[in-house]
């Protein structure tokens, strides 16, 4: 089963929030990442992409989270293992 780019990024900043972070929409001449300020932990997306590329710069933060102990609906996990293998295949031909 395919989940839409909107459900899929609702429930990619649910988990971005169960890990503590807040998401931040911004504009500007960037393309997002996360990172702590003064204690914050801040996921920051640029609000002048599309949905698609939300979902992929919260993917490549999740990746780097330990993310195997969270409950993570069923459709969302196979989802996001499927852009977890992407990004992996992209990192790899990259090198």
């Amino acid at each position: 089963m395919h989940v839409k780019t909107e459900r899929f990024l609702s429930e990619l900043e649910k988990i971005v929030e169960e890990l503590g972070y807040t998401l931040r929409r911004e504009k500007g001449n960037f393309k997002g990442d996360f990172c702590v300020l003064e204690g914050d932990k801040i996921v920051m997306v640029n609000k002048m992409h599309p949905a698609e590329v939300h979902a992929g710069q919260i993917v490549r933060f999740l990746k780097k989270q330990n993310l195997e102990d969270r409950y993570i609906k069923p459709a969302v996990r196979k989802e996001l293992d499927s852009w977890f293998d992407r990004i992996s295949k992209q990192e790899q031909a990259a090198q």
